[in-house]
């Protein structure tokens, strides 16, 4: 059974920044996708960015793009996002969320949509004070 769970979450002044850390277990190919999500209250829960543990050109919402970075460990079992430069609307819960059903250029060329990802952790919150 996949399992995936993030840390790293908490409270930040604006201008601040976290770093949030998921690992994964129980997936059973070597190659997938991942990537984190975040949802603020009365808000679609949207994509921040992905990557494929493979390697590839790592996505990134334009609304955090020379902000945050996406990488992984060498097991490719940790999932982190540095986030730098936070501002007050990155204030969400913050998903970790996985997949190996599609080729990454699916996951890539549709923006990384919530409905392709079928497994996700928990949630850490990340509120950004200004």
């Amino acid at each position: 059974q996949v399992q995936l769970v993030e840390s790293g979450g908490g409270s930040v002044e604006a201008g601040g920044s976290l770093r949030l850390s998921c690992a994964s277990y129980g997936y059973r190919v070597s190659t997938y996708c991942m990537a984190w999500f975040r949802q603020a209250p009365g808000k679609e829960r949207e994509a921040v960015a992905g990557l494929w543990t493979g390697g590839d050109i790592p996505y990134y919402a334009d609304s955090v793009k020379g902000r945050f970075t996406i990488s992984q460990d060498n097991t490719n079992t940790k999932l982190y996002l540095q986030m730098n430069s936070l501002k007050p609307e990155d204030t969400a819960m913050y998903y970790c969320a996985a997949d190996a059903r599609f080729a990454y250029t699916w996951y890539f060329q549709n923006n990384f949509r919530r409905r392709d990802f079928g497994d996700w952790g928990q949630g850490t919150q990340v509120t950004v004070s200004s």
